[in-house]
Protein backbone atom coordinates (compact mmCIF):
# COMPACT_ATOMS: atom_id res chain seq x y z
CA UNK A 1 0.00 0.00 0.00
CA UNK A 2 1.49 3.12 -1.01
CA UNK A 3 2.48 5.81 1.72
CA UNK A 4 -0.33 8.17 3.37
CA UNK A 5 -0.24 11.75 2.17
CA UNK A 6 0.97 12.88 5.93
CA UNK A 7 3.74 10.40 5.85
CA UNK A 8 5.12 11.83 2.55
CA UNK A 9 4.65 15.35 3.77
CA UNK A 10 6.81 14.39 6.69
CA UNK A 11 9.50 12.48 4.60
CA UNK A 12 9.54 15.33 2.53
CA UNK A 13 10.48 17.50 5.60
CA UNK A 14 12.92 15.10 6.77
CA UNK A 15 15.06 15.10 3.40
CA UNK A 16 14.77 18.90 2.94
CA UNK A 17 16.04 19.35 6.70
CA UNK A 18 19.11 16.35 6.81
CA UNK A 19 20.11 17.84 3.09
CA UNK A 20 19.90 21.95 3.21
CA UNK A 21 19.18 23.29 -0.46
CA UNK A 22 17.85 19.92 -1.38
CA UNK A 23 14.82 20.58 -3.62
CA UNK A 24 12.24 18.06 -2.86
CA UNK A 25 8.75 18.87 -4.94
CA UNK A 26 5.61 16.56 -3.88
CA UNK A 27 3.71 15.43 -7.14
CA UNK A 28 -0.10 14.44 -6.31
CA UNK A 29 -1.92 12.05 -7.68
CA UNK A 30 -5.61 12.91 -7.96
CA UNK A 31 -6.66 9.57 -8.74
CA UNK A 32 -8.25 6.90 -6.60
CA UNK A 33 -5.27 4.93 -5.71
CA UNK A 34 -3.88 8.26 -4.63
CA UNK A 35 0.07 7.55 -5.12
CA UNK A 36 1.60 10.73 -4.51
CA UNK A 37 5.20 11.02 -5.46
CA UNK A 38 8.29 12.72 -4.78
CA UNK A 39 10.72 14.84 -7.54
CA UNK A 40 13.88 15.52 -6.86
CA UNK A 41 16.54 17.32 -9.59
CA UNK A 42 19.61 15.47 -11.07
CA UNK A 43 21.85 17.32 -8.90
CA UNK A 44 20.00 15.96 -5.69
CA UNK A 45 19.09 12.40 -6.56
CA UNK A 46 21.85 10.06 -5.32
CA UNK A 47 22.21 12.31 -1.96
CA UNK A 48 18.30 11.76 -1.73
CA UNK A 49 18.36 8.27 -2.56
CA UNK A 50 21.14 7.50 0.07
CA UNK A 51 19.44 8.58 2.82
CA UNK A 52 16.11 6.84 1.78
CA UNK A 53 18.04 4.09 2.26
CA UNK A 54 20.13 4.20 5.05
CA UNK A 55 18.23 6.71 7.49
CA UNK A 56 14.50 5.84 6.04
CA UNK A 57 14.86 2.34 5.38
CA UNK A 58 14.17 1.96 1.84
CA UNK A 59 16.57 -0.62 0.75
CA UNK A 60 14.90 -2.06 -2.04
CA UNK A 61 13.88 -0.80 -5.62
CA UNK A 62 11.33 -2.99 -6.97
CA UNK A 63 11.31 -0.96 -10.49
CA UNK A 64 12.20 1.71 -12.90
CA UNK A 65 10.22 2.92 -15.82
CA UNK A 66 10.48 5.82 -17.89
CA UNK A 67 8.32 8.57 -19.07
CA UNK A 68 8.44 10.38 -22.17
CA UNK A 69 6.96 13.71 -22.02
CA UNK A 70 6.86 15.79 -25.47
CA UNK A 71 5.97 19.73 -24.97
CA UNK A 72 2.24 19.64 -25.37
CA UNK A 73 0.10 23.01 -25.53
CA UNK A 74 -2.60 23.59 -22.49
CA UNK A 75 -5.28 25.75 -22.06
CA UNK A 76 -5.71 27.66 -18.14
CA UNK A 77 -7.35 30.27 -16.70
CA UNK A 78 -5.06 33.35 -15.36
CA UNK A 79 -6.12 36.37 -13.38
CA UNK A 80 -4.65 39.43 -15.19
CA UNK A 81 -5.03 43.69 -14.10
CA UNK A 82 -6.40 45.56 -17.34
CA UNK A 83 -8.43 48.84 -17.54
CA UNK A 84 -11.79 48.24 -18.01
CA UNK A 85 -13.36 50.87 -18.56
CA UNK A 86 -10.80 53.46 -17.74
CA UNK A 87 -10.34 51.52 -14.28
CA UNK A 88 -7.83 48.67 -13.38
CA UNK A 89 -8.99 45.79 -12.58
CA UNK A 90 -8.39 41.91 -12.21
CA UNK A 91 -9.90 39.52 -14.50
CA UNK A 92 -10.06 36.37 -15.45
CA UNK A 93 -8.95 35.30 -19.16
CA UNK A 94 -7.97 32.28 -20.85
CA UNK A 95 -4.49 31.72 -21.99
CA UNK A 96 -2.63 29.12 -24.14
CA UNK A 97 1.28 27.68 -23.44
CA UNK A 98 3.44 25.26 -24.61
CA UNK A 99 4.87 22.98 -21.69
CA UNK A 100 8.40 21.78 -21.09
CA UNK A 101 9.36 18.67 -22.75
CA UNK A 102 11.86 16.18 -20.77
CA UNK A 103 11.93 12.89 -20.22
CA UNK A 104 11.28 11.11 -16.70
CA UNK A 105 12.65 8.26 -14.67
CA UNK A 106 10.26 6.35 -11.79
CA UNK A 107 11.60 4.56 -9.13
CA UNK A 108 9.57 2.09 -6.64
CA UNK A 109 11.07 1.82 -3.40
CA UNK A 110 10.25 -0.42 -0.79
CA UNK A 111 11.41 -1.61 3.08
CA UNK A 112 12.19 -4.98 3.47
CA UNK A 113 12.92 -4.47 6.91
CA UNK A 114 9.88 -2.27 7.94
CA UNK A 115 7.39 -3.38 5.52
CA UNK A 116 6.31 0.01 3.99
CA UNK A 117 6.30 0.83 0.58
CA UNK A 118 5.97 1.65 -2.37
CA UNK A 119 7.33 5.47 -2.12
CA UNK A 120 7.56 6.62 -5.57
CA UNK A 121 10.54 8.67 -6.17
CA UNK A 122 10.75 10.77 -9.80
CA UNK A 123 13.86 12.62 -11.46
CA UNK A 124 13.59 14.33 -14.98
CA UNK A 125 16.07 15.37 -17.65
CA UNK A 126 16.43 19.12 -19.00
CA UNK A 127 15.15 18.24 -22.02
CA UNK A 128 14.22 15.45 -24.72
CA UNK A 129 17.40 16.30 -26.93
CA UNK A 130 20.60 17.43 -25.18
CA UNK A 131 20.16 17.59 -21.75
CA UNK A 132 19.15 13.90 -20.98
CA UNK A 133 21.42 13.21 -18.27
CA UNK A 134 20.86 11.84 -15.02
CA UNK A 135 22.56 9.99 -12.34
CA UNK A 136 22.37 6.44 -12.15
CA UNK A 137 20.79 5.17 -8.98
CA UNK A 138 22.47 1.77 -9.59
CA UNK A 139 25.38 2.39 -6.44
CA UNK A 140 22.46 3.10 -3.87
CA UNK A 141 20.01 0.24 -5.35
CA UNK A 142 22.09 -2.81 -7.31
CA UNK A 143 18.82 -3.75 -8.39
CA UNK A 144 17.76 -0.69 -10.76
CA UNK A 145 21.16 -1.65 -12.97
CA UNK A 146 19.59 -3.52 -15.41
CA UNK A 147 15.82 -1.60 -15.18
CA UNK A 148 18.07 1.44 -16.29
CA UNK A 149 19.78 0.05 -18.97
CA UNK A 150 16.46 -0.82 -20.00
CA UNK A 151 14.96 3.24 -19.54
CA UNK A 152 18.49 4.11 -21.75
CA UNK A 153 17.14 1.47 -24.55
CA UNK A 154 13.97 2.18 -24.91
CA UNK A 155 14.05 5.89 -23.88
CA UNK A 156 17.37 7.89 -24.53
CA UNK A 157 18.01 8.87 -20.47
CA UNK A 158 21.64 8.36 -20.33
CA UNK A 159 22.54 7.52 -16.70
CA UNK A 160 25.65 8.92 -15.30
CA UNK A 161 28.00 6.84 -13.51
CA UNK A 162 26.41 3.84 -14.48
CA UNK A 163 28.01 0.52 -14.23
CA UNK A 164 27.56 -1.36 -17.52
CA UNK A 165 25.37 1.22 -19.54
CA UNK A 166 24.45 -0.54 -23.03
CA UNK A 167 21.33 -1.49 -25.19
CA UNK A 168 19.46 -4.17 -23.63
CA UNK A 169 16.63 -4.98 -25.93
CA UNK A 170 17.93 -3.09 -29.18
CA UNK A 171 21.04 -4.05 -30.63
CA UNK A 172 24.00 -1.75 -30.59
CA UNK A 173 23.67 -0.04 -34.28
CA UNK A 174 20.03 0.98 -33.55
CA UNK A 175 19.79 4.76 -32.97
CA UNK A 176 16.39 5.84 -32.28
CA UNK A 177 14.71 5.07 -28.86
CA UNK A 178 11.08 3.16 -29.48
CA UNK A 179 9.26 4.13 -26.34
CA UNK A 180 9.17 7.64 -27.15
CA UNK A 181 6.07 9.22 -28.26
CA UNK A 182 7.09 10.90 -31.84
CA UNK A 183 9.07 6.94 -32.75
CA UNK A 184 8.13 6.86 -36.24
CA UNK A 185 8.90 3.09 -37.16
CA UNK A 186 10.71 2.76 -40.07
CA UNK A 187 9.56 2.19 -43.77
CA UNK A 188 12.16 0.02 -44.64
CA UNK A 189 11.40 -2.49 -41.20
CA UNK A 190 15.47 -2.25 -39.97
CA UNK A 191 16.61 -5.77 -39.95
CA UNK A 192 18.29 -6.70 -36.73
CA UNK A 193 21.68 -8.51 -37.49
CA UNK A 194 21.50 -11.79 -35.41
CA UNK A 195 23.92 -14.68 -35.61
CA UNK A 196 21.46 -16.43 -37.35
CA UNK A 197 22.63 -14.46 -40.37
CA UNK A 198 25.76 -16.88 -40.12
CA UNK A 199 23.87 -20.10 -39.63
CA UNK A 200 21.48 -19.42 -42.17
CA UNK A 201 24.65 -18.47 -44.26
CA UNK A 202 26.97 -21.82 -43.33
CA UNK A 203 23.75 -24.20 -43.74
CA UNK A 204 23.00 -22.63 -47.61
CA UNK A 205 27.22 -23.62 -47.98
CA UNK A 206 26.95 -26.79 -46.56
CA UNK A 207 24.10 -28.01 -48.95
CA UNK A 208 25.50 -26.17 -51.83
CA UNK A 209 28.25 -28.38 -51.50
CA UNK A 210 26.09 -31.56 -51.14
CA UNK A 211 24.48 -30.69 -54.61
CA UNK A 212 27.11 -29.93 -56.13
CA UNK A 213 28.53 -33.52 -55.09
CA UNK A 214 25.37 -34.85 -55.41
CA UNK A 215 24.63 -35.79 -52.38
CA UNK A 216 21.36 -34.74 -52.07
CA UNK A 217 18.68 -35.62 -55.01
CA UNK A 218 16.42 -33.04 -55.64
Amino acid sequence: MSLALADMETLKASLEAALPGCVVEMVMNPSACAQHSLLVTPADAVAVATLLRDAEGFDYCSNVTGVDWPAREVTEKVKVKKLVEGVEQEVEETQKRMTDAYLEVVYHLYSMKNPKGPLVLRMRTGDRVEKVHVPSLTPVWRSAEFQEREVFDLYGVIFDGHPDLRRLLMWEEFTDFPMRRDYVEPDDYEYEPTAHDDVLKKMQEHYSGQVRTGAVQE
